[in-house]
């Protein structure tokens, strides 16, 4: 097993949920893996949820991240989709749970204002500066696997800040 600190970001959908696992070495953050989570849209939600679940087993036994990082959901105008949201949020706080895995929330902004500077910086400029911190010149991951890096890379960035700081 590879030396360093490794983190699990989860981009969290009921149709498709983002992943991204970085490694930290020596305070360089480097992609271990990245992907999408993508549930049977025909099935009910219950049996989506498991599948989600099962999945993020999977990627926790295989790659044994010692920390994870979720998006916070944001208050929607749709109240049935925020329910939603929350489900898919629920089962993958499940999974690392049942690990013991410590988790941190973020909000989208703030993932945004972490690693672009501004908390309303649009998709576009979040992916190349996760393709910028992870030295990776041309990525070809999804856009919910790109999101889930950002969150992976602002855990450990606000993770430094905080033993910097020693709050």
């Amino acid at each position: 097993m590879a030396e360093g600190l490794v983190v699990l970001g989860l981009d969290p959908g009921t149709r498709v949920t983002g992943y991204g696992i970085v490694r930290e070495l020596s305070g360089k953050a480097e992609l271990v893996d990245t992907g999408t989570i993508r549930t049977p849209v025909r099935e009910d939600m219950a049996t989506r949820m498991g599948v989600l679940f099962n999945r993020l087993q999977e990627l926790i036994r295989l790659h044994a991240p010692a920390e994870a990082a979720i998006e916070n959901v944001f208050v929607s105008k749709n109240p049935s989709s925020a329910l939603k949201l929350g489900q898919a949020r629920g089962a993958c706080m499940a999974a690392c749970a049942v690990h013991n895995i410590p988790m941190g929330e973020y909000e989208p902004s703030k993932v945004k204002k972490n690693l672009v500077g501004l908390g309303s910086a649009p998709k576009s400029q979040v992916a190349y500066m996760v393709a910028h911190c992870l030295g990776v010149k041309k990525p070809d991951w999804p856009e919910d696997a790109s999101d889930a890096l950002a969150i992976a890379i602002c855990h450990l960035n606000e993770r430094r800040m905080r033993r910097l700081t020693g709050v």
